[in-house]
């Protein structure tokens, strides 16, 4: 995956918003190592759902369908 999809700013205004004083590189990091590996998840059996249906495009329903899988 790219080193530049998801910033670290994100992650630590993820972090802060649930309540950390303070976000290390560190776990910046590992959370967005970890979100990154959801989404793909989610991606994957987004797409295949879409397939399954017919369809190229991958919809807000696909995505949603995955998530609850």
């Amino acid at each position: 995956m790219s080193d530049k999809f998801l910033p670290l700013a994100a992650m630590e205004k993820i972090l802060k918003q649930g309540g950390a004083e303070r976000v290390s590189d560190k776990a910046k990091v590992a959370l967005k190592n970890a979100v990154e590996e959801i989404a793909n998840e989610i991606a994957v059996k987004s797409i295949q759902l879409a397939v399954h249906a017919g369809r190229k495009t991958v919809k807000a329903v696909d995505i949603k369908l995955a998530v609850k899988e």
